[in-house]
Formats: structure tokens, C-alpha cells, sequence
């Protein structure tokens, strides 16, 4: 109850949706929203099964964890096929400890924990000279998200490139794969999209706001993303055209949560700055200038160490290192106590902190966003200020007519039930 479940409870819903063969409805979005007609991610029904057997939020957070975790192996491969053991280890566990990845993994669950393996593994494929591999592995990137279309469109480019002397035939499918990804995200956005949910509500998020809007944030996360996790050798790779889809539509929006390192919105380009690192480094060590060559020695142990001061310092995995990460607060303890009492199945408007407790086993709405809607309970953060100093009345006014009583109040967490 630390952090907001807004995110997580949605998806939640959709997973348990589909773990009962249902529409991946998620109420909290709008009561009966199709998460499809929010943003097009069909891969996560991948994980119905699991929560089927394991339900509850922690499935959801373990699979995103194992997922990044198993993205470490393509880089660490490809790394140590092109470098040599020491370095290419090096590179993987930077990777691995990147704040990317630990931003994503801390905050909630996404759809883009696939898509980092995804990109990991066929850029893997193309630094080994195997674009059918790349080419597969990037395709189900089309599941994941509606804007990933143009990032496998540039994926498909380096592959044709990269073929076009040596398999004529896989370029000639790696080009129309690009053609076709192009075409894919189109009909995702302008008729998939709306066809679930009467219109792409994120348009309105892409541009509106002129290139140089949040410059100076912009150059901050563009700085993050080139050098503690590259030392800005990865320039010298054209494997960093991957990321560029990505850094577009976010520098680009009139949206400025997409604009820093907040988040989970760069998780995707830590694969693409590893493996463009890597293939740096090898190209690197042939240079003809000496000063060249000794840096790319010198570099993974320098990036390694780099992140491991990060992780010890300011990014996510500091908290390890507290006693209180590993204890249970009493308030926590009361507020589970109490939100026990709501039954299974009920319908219940809350607000962040209680939703990841209820979503596997209630009808979960966003409190005041469910019109036409009679709940019979809420539960909200006394702390947030909904209710105001009579819960009650609050109660009252987003639903006229209808009597609510406290059922509990109990770490920091209050219940109202329906009379």
C-alpha cells in the first residue's frame, strides 16, 4: 500500500477476465470498458492461465519480474558470444541492473514486459546474422501494444539491410514486414482500437505541444538513456534506430508524464541501448584509433560499476538493503483486516490503495467514475481527501438517494457499506 494500484488493478481485471474465458473488461476504466478499446496489448491473456491457478496481483508482478529477468539472457548472450566472457557478462548484468528495467519492475504492471524480451531476443538475432529469427521474434510485438508496430517496422529495416547482400530472400520479407507492421499499427489505431472502444482516446496525448516543449527534461532522459547504460558508444550502432519510434511518440507528445525516466515508459529501450552497445563495442575493438580501442575495453566494467552505484544509491533496488522492506506495517495489517470483510463478488468503488487488495475477487470501480453504478460498499484513503471530513456526505453526493453506513475505518483505510 506504499505506491498507487491504479495500473495494476487494471490490468488485473483484464487478466481475470480472460482467465474466465470473459471480454477483458476492466471496470476501472469505465464500468464494462474493454481494455482493447483503451490500448490494443492481446498478449496478456497469455497470462490467464497462471492467474486462473494463482489469482491475485502478485501473479501479475511475478511474471512482469520473470519476464525482464529472462530478457537478461539474450543481451548477456550476444554480449559474450561478441566480446568474450568477462565483458559480455559486464554488459549483461549492467543490463539486467538498468535503471529501466528497475523503474518498470517497481511501478505496477505493463503490457511492455513482453515487449522487452520480445526486442532483447530479436536483436540478439540480428547481431548473430539470423534475420528470420529477428523477424519472428519481433513480430508478436504487434500483440503488445498498438505503437510497437513502428518499432518492429524499424526492426524489419535493419534486418533488410542487414540481409540484403547475403539472403536476398529474407530481406525481401524483412522489407515487406516493415511495409506490413507500418499498415498493422494504422488499422490497430484507426479502426481495432475504436472498434472496442468508440474511439483511440490518446490521441489527444500526440503532440499539441511544440518539439521543444520540456527540452530540458527531454535531453535529461535522452542523456539517461545513452550514457550510464552506454557511455554514449552506442551512437556508433545502428541498432539504436529501434528505439527511435519509442523516443519519437514520447518526445513528440503534449504529455509531459512521458517526457522523464518516471515510470515504465522506458523499459522498452533498455535491450535496444544494451545490444546497440554491444555491437559498439565490437565494431570498437577493429577501430584503427588506439584511444578508441581502449575505451571500448575499459567500458563494461566502468557501466557495470556504474549501475551498481545507481542501484545502491538511488534506484529502486536500494530499498533491499533496509530492514523495512522486509516487515509488514501494522496499518497495513488492519486495512487487509478490514477490506476481508467486503465479500466476494460485491461491487465496490474505491480509490488507489485499496484496489489492488479487491480486484481479484470483487467488481472494482474508480470511486465518483461510475456513473449509472450502485456499489455496495466504498472504500477509500481517508488520507486523499475524496470525502472531505464527512464521509458520509460524500457518499451521499455521489449517489442521492442512497444510504451508506461506515462498516470499519482501520489503517488509514475507511469502508462505507450500502443500508
Amino acid at each position: 500500500m506504499e505506491t498507487t494500484s491504479w495500473d495494476l488493478g487494471i490490468f488485473e481485471q483484464a487478466v481475470r477476465a480472460y482467465a474466465h474465458l470473459q471480454a477483458p473488461v476492466a471496470d476501472l476504466k469505465g464500468p464494462g470498458a474493454n481494455i482493447l478499446g483503451d490500448h490494443f496489448s492481446p498478449v496478456i491473456a497469455v497470462l490467464a492461465p497462471l492467474y486462473r491457478v494463482f489469482p491475485g496481483p502478485a501473479t501479475l508482478l511475478l511474471a512482469q519480474a520473470a519476464l525482464f529477468a529472462v530478457s537478461a539472457v539474450p543481451v548477456t548472450r550476444a554480449a559474450t558470444r561478441l566480446l568474450g566472457r568477462a565483458q559480455g557478462l559486464c554488459v549483461g548484468a549492467a543490463y539486467g541492473l538498468s535503471w529501466g528495467v528497475q523503474r518498470a519492475v517497481d511501478f505496477e504492471f505493463h503490457e511492455v514486459c513482453y515487449a522487452v524480451p520480445l526486442l532483447a531476443f530479436a536483436l540478439e538475432g540480428l547481431l548473430a546474422g539470423r534475420p528470420r529469427a529477428a523477424l519472428l521474434w519481433g513480430l508478436p510485438l504487434l500483440l503488445v501494444k498498438e505503437d510497437l508496430g513502428l518499432t518492429l517496422a524499424a526492426l524489419a529495416v535493419l534486418v533488410a539491410r542487414q540481409a540484403r547482400r547475403t539472403d536476398r530472400r529474407a530481406a525481401r520479407a524483412a522489407a515487406v514486414t516493415a511495409v506490413l507492421a507500418v499498415l498493422a499499427a494504422l488499422l490497430v489505431f484507426t479502426v481495432v482500437i475504436p472498434a472496442f472502444g468508440g474511439g483511440y482516446a490518446y490521441w489527444e496525448k500526440v503532440g499539441g505541444a511544440s518539439p521543444l516543449a520540456g527540452l530540458a527534461t527531454k535531453l535529461d532522459t535522452l542523456a539517461w538513456v545513452l550514457v550510464p547504460t552506454t557511455g554514449l558508444l552506442a551512437l556508433r550502432s545502428p541498432l539504436l534506430l529501434v528505439a527511435l519510434p519509442t523516443l519519437g511518440w514520447r518526445f513528440l507528445s503534449g504529455d509531459d508524464h512521458y517526457w522523464s525516466t518516471d515510470w515504465h515508459y522506458s523499459a522498452v529501450l533498455m535491450p535496444v541501448a544494451a545490444l546497440a552497445l554491444t555491437d559498439a563495442l565490437d565494431r570498437a575493438r577493429r577501430a584503427t584509433r588506439p584511444w578508441l580501442r581502449a575505451y571500448a575495453v575499459q567500458l563494461p566494467g566502468a557501466l557495470l560499476a556504474a549501475a551498481l552505484t545507481l542501484s545502491a544509491t538511488t534506484l529502486p533496488l536500494e530499498r533491499l538493503g533496509h530492514r523495512s522492506t522486509y516487515t509488514t506495517p501494522s496499518r497495513v495489517t488492519e486495512a487487509d483486516r478490514l477490506l476481508a470483510r467486503i465479500p466476494d463478488g460485491a461491487s465496490v468503488e474505491a480509490d488507489t490503495p485499496p484496489l489492488s487488495r479487491l480486484t481479484s475477487r470483487c467488481r472494482v470501480y474508480w470511486i465518483g467514475s461510475a456513473p449509472g453504478v450502485l456499489p455496495a460498499f466504498l472504500a477509500f484513503d481517508t488520507s486523499s481527501g475524496w470525502a472531505g471530513d464527512d464521509p458520509i456526505a460524500y457518499a451521499g453526493r455521489l449517489h442521492p438517494g442512497t444510504r451508506f453506513g461506515v462498516l470499519g475505518e482501520a489503517g488509514g483505510i475507511i469502508v462505507l457499506q450500502r443500508l
